[in-house]
């Protein structure tokens, strides 16, 4: 192996071994779960960044045309896309080297994938304490917002992200739970901020109980594992729309709330119930 390769894979060992994996990205923000929400369920959303320290407007996008990390439109407008493969271990990291580039690069500049970035500063060092105030569209045609020459191939990239955006409504009930509908059926997903093992003491504990339902028609089928969160989902009759999960979904939360309280081991019943729950988890990478 020549001494540049050698150079090269060594470098490259040593970005990787600066950025450990990290189950939890966006643990410590209060706004954790938006966070997961945005960039694992919401087909299309903003949020204005605030930075610490900094004035410098700079809005979130669930994507970004030709899914570029990050851009800087001719207006100045300056973007961060949150739905972008993870390139060291930290998510946080990844997306927050993107945010220090977009807040110097000039109008015009789109940011591309790069290698890994190696060690700095995460986004937890970057923004303020303020939650994320999300906004769902639905299309990205805020993509062209102020645009008055915006170039052809962002269309085309709009218009094809435009086709596949599944109809999605943020809940105003509780924090982090999107409606969508999806071909027969209506959803609810939901990011949950506890910790995931009692957590799953919780829910089991509301299975035996039949308190997992959101009314009649409705289904728990199921969570997934999404950067250290779970995210329970249920089928929603297809007719259902948003405003009609709104107190359920409320009812729901405090029934989990009360259920997290407990601490007694779980009964028999319960322990089945938890342990069926698990076989329903997938977890996302």
């Amino acid at each position: 192996m020549s001494s540049r390769r050698k150079n090269a894979k060594a470098d490259a060992t040593q970005k990787k071994a600066a950025t450990p994996f990290v189950s939890r990205p966006f643990a410590g923000r209060p706004d954790e779960t938006e966070w997961v929400a945005l960039r694992e369920i919401v087909p299309a959303a903003t949020a204005p960044l605030a930075l610490k320290g900094s004035d410098v407007p700079v809005t979130l996008s669930t994507v970004l045309p030709l899914a570029w990390p990050g851009m800087v439109t001719l207006e100045g407008r300056r973007l961060l896309g949150v739905q972008v493969a993870t390139r060291s271990g930290d998510a946080s990291r990844d997306l927050a080297f993107v945010l220090e580039q977009v807040l110097t690069a000039e109008p015009g500049t789109s940011i591309s994938p790069t290698e890994l970035p190696g060690p700095g500063p995460r986004l937890q060092d970057l923004l303020d304490d303020a939650p994320l105030t999300v906004t769902v569209h639905a299309g990205f045609d805020y993509w062209l917002e102020g645009a008055e020459d915006a170039d052809g191939e962002i269309h085309a990239s709009m218009e094809r992200a435009n086709t596949s955006v599944v109809p999605t409504a943020k809940l105003e009930s509780v924090q982090s739970a999107y409606w969508c509908r999806m071909r027969e059926r209506a959803h609810l997903r939901w990011v949950l901020p506890e910790d995931e093992e009692p957590l799953l003491d919780a829910l089991a504990r509301l299975a035996v109980d039949g308190g997992l339902g959101l009314g009649e028609g409705t289904r728990y089928v199921g969570s997934f594992r999404a950067h250290g969160l779970l995210v329970p989902v249920w089928d929603l009759p297809v007719d259902t729309e948003a405003d009609a999960v709104e107190a359920p979904a409320a009812a729901f939360r405090e029934r989990l709330s009360a259920a997290l309280t407990q601490t007694a081991p779980l009964p028999a019943d319960a322990r089945r119930a938890r342990a069926g729950l698990l076989s329903r988890q997938l977890t996302l990478r």
